[in-house]
């Protein structure tokens, strides 16, 4: 499959990322203004979306599948499927 010319992906979805992005900012700024905001400054939550913000400034491509990681639980080989109830 051939990929979407960048100037038609950027017509096709600013508004979408624009929306998305105004949306965070909020969110942010709800956290940043909430009582005692400085005792979640370090909450792994906060932390990953910080690191997840740094990585959509990298250019370099595989933003989406970095930032999956990110949210991801690390692989574990004892793992055990959870059972019904």
């Amino acid at each position: 499959m051939t990929p979407l010319p960048a100037a038609k992906a950027l017509d096709a979805y600013f508004l979408e990322a624009r929306s998305k992005l105004l949306d965070l900012a909020g969110i942010l700024d709800r956290i940043g203004r909430g009582a005692e905001a400085g005792a979640v400054g370090q909450d792994p939550r906060l932390t990953n979306i910080r690191q997840a913000l740094e990585i959509l400034q990298d250019v370099s491509g595989g933003r989406a599948e970095r930032v999956q990681r990110l949210f991801s639980l690390g692989y574990e080989v004892g793992w055990e499927r959870p059972k019904p109830r």
